[in-house]
């Protein structure tokens, strides 16, 4: 099993779960974080630290494409071990619906450690 990130972190990218994951197992986009499947050992600490509520278990119905989006971006995306630079606007995408449509970026994040 692993934890996914979702649709809600796209543009708010709080990252706090980064601080508390015992693994490193988070890679950073531009406007998203991704948790490779193959390293994450299901512990669940940052599940409670995501502000955004987008981080969930693989087992959650539905999550499938999800799971593919991480696995695929954990691979092309930098490794990140520190909470960076949040964006200005987070709070203002918290919550908004249809964030994959509109702004997903696949373009990898700065990651500076």
């Amino acid at each position: 099993m692993t934890h996914v990130v979702t649709e809600n972190c796209i543009r708010c990218k709080y990252m706090d779960c980064v601080e508390v994951c015992p693994v490193d197992c988070f890679y950073e986009g531009e406007n998203m974080l991704a948790i490779d499947p193959d390293e994450c050992i299901d512990c669940a600490v940052c599940v409670p630290e995501c502000s955004a509520n987008a981080i969930f278990p693989d087992t959650v119905s539905g999550l499938e494409p999800w799971l593919e989006l991480n696995a695929t971006y954990a691979a092309q995306w930098p490794n990140i071990t520190r909470k960076g630079a949040v964006p200005t606007d987070a709070d203002a995408f918290n919550g908004m619906p249809d964030k994959y449509h509109l702004y997903f970026s696949p373009r990898p994040g700065r990651a500076k450690q």
